[in-house]
């Protein structure tokens, strides 16, 4: 059976049909070959529907909804002004302030992609007047972009711990360390890179008064991902209530304190949350057909055994599911990647000795990566169309970012107790 399935899944994704579809296509052929009663046909639907009916998923179009209101009434620009303010002044400056504002983004949207559109279209343009080159300016967009999904909110978290049934608070608050090591760690390559290159640097560090004043025109924006967190953190309300009131907060911000958001601004954003997560909701739908079909003929176990049957040491096992997920994530949508891994290698990771949340964290790390990773990143592809550069050109470009989110993906995988440090401080973790 298992052989069928992956030459079914291989042939439909060479011919290039929606991830979705071949998920649900593969399935409908895994039932077909099950040799049953033509009546559990009537299984599919209930599958369908049964992959979606989940509660906490809701948070995820929220999210989304929230991210957009926030872009629109100008944040964007507000974190990109506080994050140079705040390092404009080494060398690199420009660069630096694109590392930090993916940081402060990531607490709005948790969206790698919306990260690098929002704010590649005002920083690569900037970079390159400044004197940067080009290619090294959408690569530290596209590669900085990576840790909006890490830092919460993260709509990729939402989807982890509503299908393997793990805390969404505590994979929130163990994706905190790794996002901000992600950030330094290409800070570190920037300082490296700027001055190896001669890229510009700040005439003078920011006055006091210029860095209040940078931070009062932003706290707002900044006000945002502390509510979010707090909320969930104090017990006053679940992740998908918290998604709800960040789009109350960001309703709040573009009527009535920015007064820059109208309501025919609403109906684009909508329709664009809406396919959205039409998208992603197939997906996960279409996954729930194939992931009957896999429990069924015990293929997780069997994957479980194959590579226990290489080694029984969880380190060596943990190194091979790591290859792994950084490969598929090259070829594979992030979500259908996670939905289609993640009951194969959660429980296998959890025998091992892992903490769910820990493992959470690596496979949300690993998979994010490949939005950056050619040939599929969508990272890169955003990229690629504001710079008006070619992908292979980027990617020379990205190598070096690649291999240093890597070093940080190996440093929270082979010591727990980095991304499991605030889930354990707030309680979330034992």
């Amino acid at each position: 059976m298992s052989g069928i399935l992956g030459a079914a899944f291989a042939i439909l994704i060479i011919v290039g049909m929606p991830i979705g579809f071949v998920l649900g296509v593969v399935g409908l052929v895994g039932i077909l070959n099950m040799n049953l009663p033509p009546s559990i046909m009537q299984l599919v639907p209930q599958r369908y529907f049964a992959g979606v009916d989940m509660f906490t998923l809701m948070a995820m179009p929220f999210f989304i909804i929230a991210g957009d209101i926030m872009n629109r009434t100008g944040i964007t620009g507000r974190l990109v002004k506080f994050s140079n303010v705040l390092v404009g002044h080494l060398r690199g400056g420009l660069a630096h302030a694109n590392i930090l504002a993916s940081v402060f983004f990531a607490g709005i949207t948790g969206a790698a992609v919306s990260d690098t559109a929002a704010i590649g279209s005002m920083l690569i343009p900037a970079m390159v007047d400044e004197g940067y080159d080009k290619p090294f300016s959408a690569a530290i967009t596209a590669a900085s972009s990576i840790i909006g999904p890490t830092i919460p909110p993260s709509n990729i978290m939402v989807i982890y711990g509503a299908f393997m049934q793990v805390s969404i608070a505590g994979l929130f608050m163990c994706g905190v360390v790794p996002g901000l090591l992600l950030a330094g760690v290409l800070m570190v390559m920037t300082v490296r890179i700027a001055k190896k290159r001669g890229y510009p640097v700040g005439e003078r560090r920011a006055t006091l008064r210029e860095m209040g004043a940078a931070f009062k025109d932003a706290f707002v924006a900044l006000l945002m991902p502390l509510i979010i967190l707090g909320g969930i953190l104090s017990g006053m309300f679940t992740p998908t209530e918290a998604a709800a009131v960040a789009v109350a907060y960001a309703l709040f911000v573009g009527f009535v304190v920015y007064r820059n958001l109208t309501l025919g601004d609403l109906y684009p954003m909508f329709i664009k949350m809406a396919r959205t997560t039409g998208i992603v909701f197939l997906v996960i739908a279409c996954a729930s057909i194939l992931g009957w079909v896999l429990t069924i003929e015990q293929i997780p176990e069997k994957i479980a055994r194959a590579m226990l049957s290489i080694s029984n040491d969880k380190w060596v096992v943990m190194s091979m599911i790591l290859a792994l997920m950084l490969l598929i994530g090259m070829f594979m949508d992030i979500a259908a990647a996670l939905i289609i891994l993640g009951p194969i290698l959660h429980p296998l990771a959890v025998q091992l000795g892992f903490h769910p949340l820990h493992f959470g964290i690596i496979m949300v790390l690993s998979l994010n990566i490949g939005l950056m990773t050619p040939p599929v990143g969508a990272c890169l592809f955003v990229a690629c169309g504001i710079s008006k550069l070619t992908i292979e050109t980027i990617s020379k470009e990205i190598f070096p970012f690649i291999l240093a989110e890597i070093f940080v993906l190996l440093l929270i995988t082979f010591v727990p107790a980095i991304p499991l440090f605030l889930p354990r401080l707030m309680g979330l973790a034992p």
